[in-house]
């Protein structure tokens, strides 16, 4: 089963994600784990991320997706993948949809975790982080969702997006991502 899963900072989606992919076996697919991978083994694609990288730049779509395409032939990926950080844009989501038509490995899903604003705020305020501050935390989720609509409109057009409602106690939520996890295995059942 290949996922996506998209959340707004502080909304749990890294504790969700790491129970998702226990509870599914299948391999957690961060864009900056791949782009660091990529670069470390040197690869031609990785040298060239690397520069941009090196000079705070953010990587182009293309460069970007021909690493998670490369990622996405290896055997650990043959039974699904979860991906985190990856698409975030229209141009990547449409990539992706390419390469996994091709492969004839469709996503299964675009799991939604959605938080009302104020208890992100609670959330976030109360890591205490240095760039945890109001105004900080506005302008990232100001950016988050001015970068994410595009990407749920898409999704939703395609009758891929799944919203969880992401309030409450983490073993709560993931019971409602379970729920939805176990409908899509029944849909998807031969």
């Amino acid at each position: 089963m290949r996922l996506v899963f998209i959340g707004p900072p502080g909304a749990g989606k890294g504790t969700q994600s790491d129970r998702l992919v226990e509870y599914l076996k299948i391999p957690h697919l961060s864009t900056g784990d791949m782009l660091r991978a990529a670069v470390a083994k040197k690869s031609p694609v990785g040298e060239l991320a690397g520069r941009y990288m090196s000079a705070g730049q953010l990587v182009p779509d293309p460069i970007i997706v021909k690493i998670v395409g490369g990622r996405l032939t290896e055997p650990d990926c043959q039974q699904g993948c979860l991906f985190d950080g990856f698409p975030r844009t229209l141009g990547q989501a449409k990539s992706l949809d390419d390469f996994l038509e091709q492969a004839a490995t469709p996503l299964a899903a675009v799991l939604e975790l959605r938080v009302p604003d104020e208890i992100l705020f609670e959330r976030l305020a109360e890591r205490g982080r240095a760039d945890d501050k109001p105004e900080v935390i506005r302008q990232r989720l100001q950016s988050y969702y001015r970068q994410t609509q595009p990407l749920l409109d898409y999704y939703e057009k395609k009758k891929l997006l799944r919203p969880i409602d992401g309030t409450g106690p983490p073993d709560q939520v993931f019971q409602r991502i379970k729920r939805v996890i176990d409908e899509l295995k029944t849909e998807h059942s031969p």
